[in-house]
């Protein structure tokens, strides 16, 4: 019986397996060969620290990944306890509104970036207006910050409003039958309980913008990032093998901030608990 049990469950994980095979598998191990096998080999893996340009490019991507994070959590953790907690004329209707972005692809991002900050933006024709000069920033780090943001930040509020509805208000209610006032129940109730999802929103937004392109190639001026630099060596100078090396690179550093989210994430479940 165990044995007849057991070959149903490999039978039943034969296309799973196939399919993982197929489709991430061998084009991964395909990508690791031709990023040894470049007139570096192995060492193409390395580049990423030792050539400057590479290194560069590597930085400010996890620079800018992290910032995007940070203030991405910030702001989708007050609107989603806000827009949770509070109920209001209007209120399903913001909440599809903060969610739109999701619908929109990268480049369109881009777009929307250059129609507010570029150089015929609603920011500078304002700035032109009260201050004689134009203030322009699209088509740099800040541009693709503001780009980043504006598609994070809907993810992290629907993670954020889905974790605040489990909260068990008799705990905030005892906290404050003790004394305790709202920041300290803000600190040391639901921000414990919510760690979790923190946690894994925000890493979740770090690997999307370690590795986003669309918003990035749309604004590419004054930028300097991972994926354009990949996409340069690729078509522009036809370097496969180090394109495949630094894509691999990319992978595995998004891969370890996803892994480590998952072990904070679940140490922060089992102290919440």
């Amino acid at each position: 019986m165990i044995e007849r049990e057991r070959r149903r469950a490999l039978l039943l994980a034969v296309p799973a397996l196939a399919v993982f095979a197929a489709f991430w598998l061998l084009p991964m191990a395909r990508l690791v060969a031709v990023g040894a096998n470049g007139p570096d080999g192995a060492r193409a893996y390395l580049a990423v620290v030792t050539n400057r340009n590479y290194f560069s490019s590597l930085v400010s991507t996890a620079l800018l990944s992290a910032a995007t994070s940070i203030a991405t959590i910030a702001v989708s953790l007050v609107a989603g306890i806000f827009l949770q907690r509070n109920r209001f004329p209007g209120r399903e209707l913001l909440v599809s509104l903060m969610t739109l972005p999701l619908a929109f692809p990268g480049v369109v991002v881009g777009f929307m970036v250059i129609l507010l900050a570029g150089r015929q933006g609603l920011i500078g024709e304002v700035t032109s207006w009260l201050f004689g000069g134009k203030v322009v920033f699209a088509y740099g780090m800040a541009g693709l910050f503001m780009g980043y943001l504006y598609f994070s930040i809907p993810r992290v509020i629907l993670t954020v409003m889905a974790s605040v509805e489990k909260l068990d208000p008799a705990l905030e209610e005892a906290a404050r039958s003790l004394g305790a006032s709202t920041w300290q129940v803000t600190r040391d109730v639901m921000l414990p309980a919510l760690m979790p999802a923190i946690i894994s929103s925000g890493a979740i937004c770090f690997a999307t913008s370690m590795g986003a392109f669309g918003t990035a190639f749309t604004l590419a001026t004054q930028i300097n990032v991972l994926p354009l630099t990949i996409y340069n060596e690729f078509t522009n100078y036809a370097n496969f093998p180090m394109a495949a090396a630094l894509s691999i690179v990319l992978g595995l550093i998004t891969w370890a901030a996803l892994a480590a989210a998952r072990q904070l994430a679940g140490a922060g479940v089992a102290a919440a608990g």
